[in-house]
């Protein structure tokens, strides 16, 4: 399990977790720009508290972070 720490511009920085260790680097999640959802209650994993809900596709062995194609501000919503 990967612990977040996601920058929502005015939001402010958010914890969450995701199975995601199989895919991506540490490296390659610094500065990498995801979808999440922020209005969900928080849920406690194990000892971590998990403030927002990154989205990801899954398939049979690991998950595909959903992202933007270009770069976007931190922050705007997602219609």
């Amino acid at each position: 399990m990967s612990l977040l720490k996601i920058d929502f511009g005015e939001l402010g920085i958010l914890n969450s977790s995701a199975q995601i260790t199989h895919r991506y680097s540490e490296d390659e999640l610094l500065d990498k720009q995801v979808i999440a959802v922020v209005n969900f209650p928080k849920k406690q994993i194990a000892n971590f508290m998990s403030e927002c809900l990154v989205l990801g596709a899954v398939n049979e062995k690991d998950v595909i972070l959903i992202s933007t194609e270009d770069t976007a501000m931190n922050g705007l919503r997602i219609h």
